[in-house]
């Protein structure tokens, strides 16, 4: 008696540990999940952040470029010495000179090259984030389908559960007029045969939604698929119903898809780059400046004294040399064996590839809305068409149920009525979550 009191609570115990260790998620949640730990979305980041830096550097490369230079030489024997003349010396001589200097330069004018430069890399940092968008909403569209899957698995798994549960209790119900001989035993191994094919139904769908789960926790970068579980709503909101025109739909899609923000920021980049190519034809100007100063000292006598020469120090000789200068420099293109034609061309077939793929986005865009449309079109009747035959249905079950029980059906009869039902039922519900998914999804086009 112990020993049984234990193993029921070694089984209570244990589905608590289950229950607890269970994890719910919201579809929110998944799609939060998937976006942050899809490897293709971290490598579009990447990406729109190179982009971003290329950018940045374009702006800044308005700014003038600043350099430092320093130079330490040593000179043997026979050397130029700081008045620029050569002084005589035994191979022992030694001159030591250092150099220090600043330089400077910046841009003036070069045909506005650099500030298309800045449009162009603008343009193309705004075609990556539109990308990256368009990445997350198609993680977010396949999550929501994986999600919406999980949810009709449940509720075939909850129909098929509902069904055995019947047929069980109407084995039990049976097993008693058997035992008092009112009912013959054949009936009852036809009800075990049929219990047993309810519980191969069940069994069928639980492992339907495990790897519908195993399908969103991949979706989801989520390794135990064993332990996790979706909300299900309680109850569908008219709203969620409602059809939104595709005409509508694709009047919002046209202005907002991310896919056709990209394709027009590669037009307007493809635009700059035209304009680029263009700048070859103009002359560049630019303004630099240097400052600078040196140190000279050497170990050559005077061949009249025989004494070393006398030089300041260094300090001294670097305050007093001080040197520097400006120049403006200007760089007229006059023949560059036809590069900047060239080059312009080139941007000109690349203007008319990106308004081709412009067309191809609208395009498929409106392909894309069109079937969604016509699919959730498809879908609302075959959910309608579904809700008739469950009505149906259910009236051909309760009528031979009656009949079964005045002993006008057999039990075969009984049965094919509560199995076309049980598939009335399954087919309803799979229409009413394509309707859903489908109204869900022209909702995510827009």
């Amino acid at each position: 008696m112990n020993a049984r009191i234990y193993m029921i609570l070694g089984a209570t115990l244990a589905t608590l540990l289950a229950s607890a260790q269970t994890k719910v998620w919201t579809l929110q949640q998944c799609v939060d999940t998937a976006v942050a730990r899809n490897r293709t979305i971290k490598q579009q980041v990447l990406e729109t952040r190179n982009r971003d830096i290329a950018y940045d550097q374009a702006r800044k490369n308005l700014l003038p470029s600043v350099g430092a230079s320093a130079s330490q030489n040593l000179g043997l024997g026979r050397t130029l010495g700081e008045n620029n003349t050569y002084q005589s010396g035994n191979g022992t001589s030694v001159t030591t000179s250092t150099s220090l200097g600043i330089s400077s330069s910046v841009l003036l004018y070069n045909g506005n090259r650099l500030q298309y430069e800045i449009k162009a890399k603008r343009a193309d940092a705004e075609a990556s984030k539109a990308d990256l968008e368009k990445t997350k909403k198609n993680i977010a569209t396949n999550v929501a389908a994986g999600y919406l899957q999980v949810l009709l698995n449940k509720e075939l798994l909850r129909v098929a559960e509902e069904q055995l549960s019947l047929t069980k209790a109407k084995v039990e119900q049976r097993k008693s007029l058997v035992q008092s001989g009112k009912m013959a035993e054949g009936e009852l191994l036809e009800l075990y045969a049929q219990q047993a094919k309810e519980e191969l139904t069940r069994t069928q769908a639980q492992n339907t939604l495990n790897l519908s789960l195993l399908d969103l926790a991949q979706y989801m970068e989520v390794d135990d698929f064993q332990s996790m579980d979706v909300v299900s709503p309680s109850e569908f909101a008219e709203k969620d119903f409602v059809l939104l025109a595709a005409e509508d739909v694709y009047s919002s899609a046209i202005v907002n898809r991310p896919e056709i923000k990209a394709a027009e920021a590669r037009l307007k980049s493809s635009e700059y780059s035209l304009n680029i190519a263009r700048t070859g034809y103009y002359p560049s100007v630019s303004l630099s400046g240097s400052v600078g100063s040196s140190y000279y000292i050497n170990n050559v006598k005077n061949p009249l004294t025989g004494q070393a020469y006398d030089y300041d120090s260094f300090g001294k000789q670097i305050g007093d040399k001080v040197n520097g200068g400006f120049s403006l420099n200007v760089s007229v293109p006059i023949f560059d064996k036809y590069a900047t034609r060239n080059n312009i061309k080139s941007a000109k077939l690349g203007i008319e590839s990106k308004q081709i793929a412009i067309d191809d986005a609208r395009k498929e865009l409106r392909k894309t809305i069109q079937q969604s449309y016509y699919n959730a079109v498809g879908a609302s009747s075959r959910w309608e068409s579904a809700k008739q035959s469950v009505a149906a249905n259910k009236e051909a079950y309760r009528f031979s149920n009656q009949k079964y029980e005045a002993g006008r059906a057999t039990l075969y009869e009984l049965y094919q009525a509560k199995n076309n039902l049980t598939q009335a039922e399954s087919e309803q519900i799979q229409a009413k979550y394509e309707y859903f998914f489908r109204v869900k999804l022209l909702e995510l086009l827009k």
